[in-house]
């Protein structure tokens, strides 16, 4: 018998590096922000910034929900964690024109994101409208379309060679599109 690989591509929010390392961080700081000779105001607004942010990067982690899936239906792309169900969309293979890979750039380091451009006349996405669009148009360096129907890859791992098979599997003739 031979070990066979699922043509499907699911990837789901967990405990990459960055990840930990935040919550970690978060841990330490919050920590920190209890010792006695902390001043209030400190205390204050470091709390609910260390605190809470931790506590929610570890739900992210722990609630192992899909960030983003290639099958035979189409792609998921997972929404957030904390509003998971109004922010993921489905986007059927008869919407998809390619798979688009690119990076935003943030500060002194740039954050991975995986999308899919869409055929014209495809309905809308969560998301996206006139404002949405106008803002993603000044600030990504991708067309506004692919940025609604993109996903960070942050809290979960990619697996470029996984997508590329899972792609030439549902639909041979969609393209991965490297511009990272």
């Amino acid at each position: 018998m031979t070990d066979s690989v699922s043509p499907v591509y699911e990837a789901r929010y967990g405990w990459d590096p960055k990840t930990t390392a935040v919550v970690a961080l978060s841990a330490v700081f919050t920590a920190a922000l209890l010792l006695p000779d902390i001043p209030p105001l400190a205390r204050v607004l470091g709390l609910p910034l260390f605190g809470a942010g931790g506590l929610f990067m570890a739900y992210v982690a722990f609630s192992h929900k899909v960030a983003f899936r290639v099958d035979e239906t189409g792609v998921l792309l997972g929404g957030s964690p904390a509003r998971y169900r109004a922010t993921s969309a489905h986007v059927p293979w008869s919407d998809i024109t390619a798979f688009v890979l690119w990076r935003q750039n943030a500060g002194g380091t740039s954050l991975p994101y995986v999308g899919v451009t869409r055929r014209d006349g495809a309905p809308p996405l969560p998301g996206d409208g006139p404002k949405a669009r106008a803002v993603l148009g000044a600030l990504v360096p991708v067309p506004a379309e692919v940025a609604v129907a993109s996903r960070a890859v942050t809290g979960w791992r990619f697996d470029k060679k996984r997508l590329i098979a899972a792609a030439a599997h549902f639909a041979p003739g969609i393209a991965v599109r490297d511009h990272s």
